[in-house]
């Protein structure tokens, strides 16, 4: 191993000299590209040509007798978190609607796989997903954008009586549970995968799995809030309960908006000024608890979720404003 001196050209640009017996012996030339690759572990790779890809690993589940859906389920998830480009499922002929049913729920429950091959007793799925065309990143932004605008619908069709845009919301989630387990993979096979993946730094992709995960949660609290309109929505809210349902969400989604920037911009004092928004936040659900008090009846238990949901949204969303704090402090340990 040999040290080289990094050089800076043009005020902006990074240079360092290749040793001249690779050049000569790989038949590079002036003018010619290579390819670089950055590495999970910080290193970069250096290519006379482009890597050709690899046959994508196989993870081969044999299903004999009984089995829960569920727990089928949790198999194929855990594959495809694990980074298996190919997914085989070997059954007994009997259970193959079975299987085919569970296949094709996964399918739809996360991004890339696909069915590609069926036999009587097997089923084979293809990850076609490509990290580098969604990343991390992209997939919270995605995240943050739909669970924000999922609070505000959840509670928009309890106060318009809109069922389609309840049943909308609740929809919604299963996009946003997709990405989830989109940017789980990605945390994974930044760590641990069968195959190395090229998804950004280890700390950076800790701190994503985390806030995607508080944005998933957000996201099934916005579901919960919809999920009451069989209850809330037909009947009609009192106008001054409604009032304060809307200045709660305002609250929480003002949270949320905080933290993330937060988050997106490395801004300490962002985040704590979404930290300290959490106290008022708290009176404000005191406030409405103690105007449900009155309630009877499935209407309060009704009420009584949403303002647990209003509640958590917005701890979740404080939640992310301690990640973005963790995570500044971090990206500055690193300039330093």
């Amino acid at each position: 191993m040999e040290g080289r001196k990094l050089q800076l050209t043009g005020g902006s640009t990074y240079v360092v000299s290749l040793p001249k017996k690779w050049v000569t012996t790989t038949g590079l030339k002036a003018g010619d590209t290579v390819f670089l690759e950055t590495k999970p572990d910080g290193s970069v790779s250096v290519r006379p040509g482009p890597a050709e890809k690899g046959e994508p690993l196989t993870k081969v589940f044999e299903e004999k007798g009984d089995v829960h859906r569920e727990h089928l389920l949790r198999k194929l998830i855990g594959a495809y978190i694990t980074g298996y480009g190919h997914i085989e499922v070997r059954f007994p002929p009997e259970m193959g609607p079975f299987v085919r049913r569970v296949a094709r729920d996964f399918c739809r429950l996360v991004i890339g796989p696909e069915i590609i091959e069926e036999t009587r007793n097997t089923i084979l799925l293809q990850d076609l997903s490509d990290p580098t065309e969604l990343s991390a990143e992209k997939g919270l932004r995605r995240m943050y954008m739909s669970v924000r605008a999922m609070l505000e619908d959840s509670l928009r069709s309890l106060k318009t009586g809109d069922e389609t845009l309840a049943k909308d919301v609740v929809q919604r989630d299963q996009d946003v549970d997709r990405l989830y387990w989109l940017v789980a993979k990605q945390y994974h096979l930044a760590h641990m995968g069968p195959a190395a993946a090229n998804v950004g730094g280890k700390v950076g992709i800790h701190n994503q799995r985390l806030v995607a995960k508080l944005l998933e949660r957000i996201g099934d609290h916005a579901e919960r809030i919809a999920s009451t309109f069989p209850v809330l929505g037909e009947k009609g809210l009192d106008p001054k309960l409604l009032k304060e349902m809307e200045a709660a969400l305002e609250s929480a989604v003002s949270i949320l908006d905080g933290s993330f920037t937060a988050l997106v911009a490395a801004d300490i004092d962002a985040a704590n000024e979404a930290l300290d928004a959490l106290g008022p936040h708290m009176r404000l659900i005191a406030g409405l608890k103690h105007h449900v008090a009155s309630k009877r009846g499935e209407e309060l238990l009704a009420l009584a979720l949403v303002i647990d949901s209003l509640d958590r949204a917005a701890g979740y969303s404080v939640d992310i404003a301690e990640v973005a704090i963790n995570h500044a402090v971090s990206r500055d340990a690193v300039a330093a």
